[in-house]
């Protein structure tokens, strides 16, 4: 797994359209379910081969037909990988990135209209689909922490594993859970203080941006933010000690008394635990 953090919703199997749901229970039936970790190790491995190969390969159909899957109260919920869509997105905010003199020395021009081409066309054939998975590099965005409570955390301190490419350290985690119904309440209500307060800027483009994709999918689905590969970048101390979910919830709540002091300190906490891991995505 690379060093990257996920949000993921995981939709209830049997609110999935009628294609897609047989399409999932035979994935089940057939016991080829891994677990989480397992699950990011092979997308990373997929994803890498495909950014390796000269030139870039934009065509993930092959070997991504896999789907993280949870099972909570006696239902089923699925969070499909859609790399495919995923790497269509990922090539889209990359060139949007970059001046218009540099976009095609990372992926020809003809690459990037073909990948296009065929995004509108599966957009076209399925449009009740979408990539129920956002993935950040090096750091977790300020805005997936809103969606959650402290209590929601799950921390295990297991096998620190400092390189990508090595084995081992696939029981380390940190995740949340919670039920989409609480993440879009605890969105919505940020939105509306944040806004209140500051305004139209970047914290509340952010805030929107979430608060949308997630009224995309099924009402009844779980939210999942996972510090992914993160979780091997800190020690066991630093790691028990990340309170950024409880900071976060905390600046908003001063926020919404008019403590604004208070508020940027528990909002500055959260930026200087961050800033040193993502520090690292620079270090040689």
């Amino acid at each position: 797994m690379g060093y990257a953090a996920h949000l993921r919703v995981y939709e209830p199997l049997s609110g999935l359209p009628g294609p897609e749901r047989e399409r999932w229970q035979a994935y089940i039936a057939a016991g080829d379910v891994a677990s989480r970790p397992q699950q990011m190790v092979r997308e990373h491995q997929v994803a890498l081969s495909a950014v390796l190969a000269i030139p870039p390969r934009l065509d993930l159909s092959d070997g991504s037909d896999h789907a993280y899957v949870r099972e909570l109260d006696g239902l089923t919920y699925v969070c499909p990988w859609r790399l495919q869509v995923r790497a269509w997105d990922a090539l889209d905010s990359f060139r949007s990135q970059l001046p218009d003199e540099l976009r095609d020395a990372f992926f020809p021009a003809a690459l990037s209209a073909a990948a296009e081409d065929a995004r509108d066309v599966w957009r076209a054939n399925n449009p009740q689909l979408k990539a129920g998975i956002l993935t950040a590099t090096w750091q977790v965005p300020i805005s997936w922490f809103l969606a959650f409570e402290a209590s929601e955390r799950r921390l295990v301190l297991g096998e620190r594993r400092m390189d990508v490419s090595a084995a081992g350290g696939l029981d380390r985690a940190m995740v949340y859970l919670t039920a989409m119904s609480r993440a879009r309440r605890r969105v919505a209500k940020a939105l509306r203080v944040v806004q209140r307060i500051f305004g139209d800027g970047p914290a509340t483009a952010a805030i929107e941006d979430v608060g949308r994709w997630l009224e995309d999918f099924h009402p009844h689905s779980l939210v999942e933010l996972d510090y992914g590969g993160l979780v091997h970048l800190v020690d066991d101390e630093a790691l028990s000690e990340d309170t950024s979910v409880a900071d976060v919830n905390e600046a908003l709540e001063r926020l919404l008394a008019g403590d604004l002091p208070a508020a940027g300190s528990c909002y500055e906490r959260v930026i200087t635990r961050w800033r040193s891991v993502a520090a690292l995505e620079h270090a040689n």
